[in-house]
């Protein structure tokens, strides 16, 4: 199984929208420092807001980026909250980047590549809510139908696998990545979002209580 830590975070309000992918990319490179770190986590794909374009219909505006963390096992996620050179360089510097600790707004998932395709620097996220009453059936149709999103080519459906932190309350995270922002936003402007959804996984989502960005690749590692 492969495991990730997928962030969703809110930049300090002291940033600008548009500083904030440079003040993430400071705060990653203290992460270098870090021994356990370069150990534990084996790929890094922060992911900012598309700024520069009208925003998708259906888009939520109100966080700044998404980071999804390959690391190497289940018990990294613990790990490495309580890691000495974590808590001594890294956590210091969150409040300048971001509006809360990064512990408080992570999710540890399990992931499942539904399309293995090359990854690029385009694309969607879904932070989803399972709709109350949806059946462990409609749950997993859900999941196979979601490569069905117009457009997509690599898809990836994570499953939150530990309690999540207050006010996330998320049970998937999906990612579907496009060639390009024009070819995203050519194939899902025309029904906004989550309408674009194929019709098993939008039936089996709470949809009010899902999240929807356009995201762009801003830093990589691995």
């Amino acid at each position: 199984m492969n495991w990730k830590m997928i962030y969703l975070a809110r930049r300090n309000p002291g940033l600008k929208p548009e500083q904030f992918p440079q003040a993430w990319r400071e705060h990653s490179a203290l992460g270098a420092q870090c021994t356990n770190v370069r150990a534990k986590v084996l790929s890094v794909a922060q992911c900012s807001r598309v700024l520069d374009a009208p925003a998708l219909p259906g888009a939520n505006l109100d966080y700044d980026g998404v980071n999804l963390l390959g690391i190497r096992d289940r018990a990294v996620s613990d790990d490495i909250w309580s890691d000495a050179e974590t808590l001594a360089i890294m956590r210091p510097d969150e409040p300048r980047v971001f509006d809360r600790y990064v512990r408080d707004f992570t999710l540890l998932c399990s992931e499942q590549v539904l399309r293995d395709e090359p990854r690029t620097d385009s694309l969607l996220v879904g932070f989803v809510q399972r709709a109350a009453g949806a059946s462990d059936t409609a749950w997993h149709a859900a999941r196979e139908a979601a490569v069905g999103v117009p457009g997509a080519g690599r898809c990836v459906w994570n499953t939150v696998e530990a309690e999540p932190p207050p006010g996330y309350p998320y049970d998937a995270i999906v990612e579907w990545w496009y060639p390009t922002d024009d070819a995203l936003r050519a194939a899902l402007i025309p029904q906004g979002l989550p309408a674009s959804l194929p019709t098993a996984t939008l039936g089996a989502i709470a949809e009010q209580r899902s999240v929807f960005m356009h995201l762009r690749v801003t830093h990589r590692r691995g």
